[in-house]
């Protein structure tokens, strides 16, 4: 007969107990448990077949040790991934997967669904006018005030170039919520999942639902630094080949979005030199020029469980950065090599 050992919920391990089949009625722990053993077994074996004395009646310990593993990180991400949907604050829901290795979730990163000042920076997000328009479609609306074209149609797809400015109607306007400008301000309504990728690129993000060609898929959050901070702290990046600094560059380079500690799904989005995201400057309650959001769109359709991806050069201007072109010694950058497999590969992050 065989037997299990159980570990009771809520009870601690010097209460666990063996089982036989009959008395456990957890149908998915069980064929979870049975998965795991299968692929730790095909990882170890690499394809070679089990002979009969591998099929010993009790599992070794090195499988034992992994099921026990792979179980506690189950149950870490599934907690992560609630954690995730208790602090979003829009419709799409978040959701964690690593069928990859061990890793579990990340210990020194905090949700956050708008950027976060660092000390001594100031967001005014209070717009000091709004429109009054009847229809914001055709009336001299926001976008209008600002000089620039409505950036949406009638389907809420991006129709303005890269490098143009999106101004979205705000908090003074007196439209209403259903307001075809008012798109980046809803947040992402798409249900995404935060992957582990199996080309040793770290965690990933890819798209549970097909995405239109154009449409705005999330915004690009983190703590606002001065570009000062960001050179500091780009040399310890470097150093550790992780890339989350992001210039605000739209009309000065004053300040930087810096997403490694603080963050939200954008965080955990891959470089890719030929992506399918690309990236906006929005403007709603905070005017300020030096601050723009940074909203990323699609370039073309998406379908479901693609990865998404945006080019970590790509400023909002729309051009690529110049730190990707000018490598000159006196920068004395360590540069990371660039998975990102595309055919346009530049073969570097920075």
């Amino acid at each position: 007969m065989e037997y299990y050992l159980v570990k009771w919920k809520g009870w601690p391990d010097s209460t666990n107990t063996w089982e036989p089949l009959q008395n456990l009625k957890c149908p998915l722990l069980l064929q979870q448990f049975s998965n795991d053993k299968r692929n730790y077994l095909s990882q170890v074996k690499k394809g070679k077949a089990i002979t009969p004395k591998d099929n010993n009646k009790t599992l070794k310990p090195a499988v034992a040790e992994y099921i026990v593993k792979k179980a506690k990180q189950r149950i870490a991400l599934q907690r992560w991934q609630d954690e995730l949907n208790r602090r979003k604050n829009h419709k799409g829901m978040i959701f964690v997967e690593n069928t990859v290795d061990l890793e579990g979730p990340p210990s020194d990163f905090y949700y956050i669904n708008e950027y976060k000042p660092a000390p001594g920076i100031s967001l005014v997000n209070e717009a000091t006018f709004g429109c009054s328009c009847m229809d914001c479609f055709f009336d001299k609306c926001c976008p209008a005030e600002a000089g620039v074209l409505l950036a949406y149609n009638k389907n809420q797809q991006i129709k303005i170039p890269p490098g143009t400015p999106i101004y979205e109607c705000n908090s003074r306007c007196q439209c209403g919520p259903d307001c075809p400008n008012r798109i980046v301000q809803k947040g992402t309504q798409y249900s995404l999942c935060i992957f582990r990728t199996s080309n040793g690129r770290g965690w990933g993000v890819k798209t549970l639902v097909k995405i239109k060609r154009m449409s705005f898929v999330m915004e690009y959050v983190g703590e606002v630094i001065t570009s000062e901070e960001a050179e500091r702290r780009g040399q310890l990046y470097d150093n550790k080949g992780i890339t989350y600094l992001f210039d605000l560059d739209y009309e000065s380079d004053e300040f930087t979005v810096d997403a490694a500690r603080y963050g939200n799904v954008s965080h955990f989005v891959n470089h890719s030199c030929d992506p399918n995201l690309q990236v906006f400057n929005v403007f709603i309650d905070n005017l300020d020029t030096r601050l723009p959001r940074i909203a990323l769109f699609s370039t073309r359709t998406i379908n479901a469980g693609e990865e998404l991806t945006f080019d970590y050069q790509m400023k909002g201007s729309g051009d690529i950065s110049s730190d990707s072109i000018d490598h000159s010694p006196a920068k004395k950058r360590v540069r990371t090599v660039c998975k990102c497999g595309a055919v346009t590969c530049r073969g570097y992050l920075n």
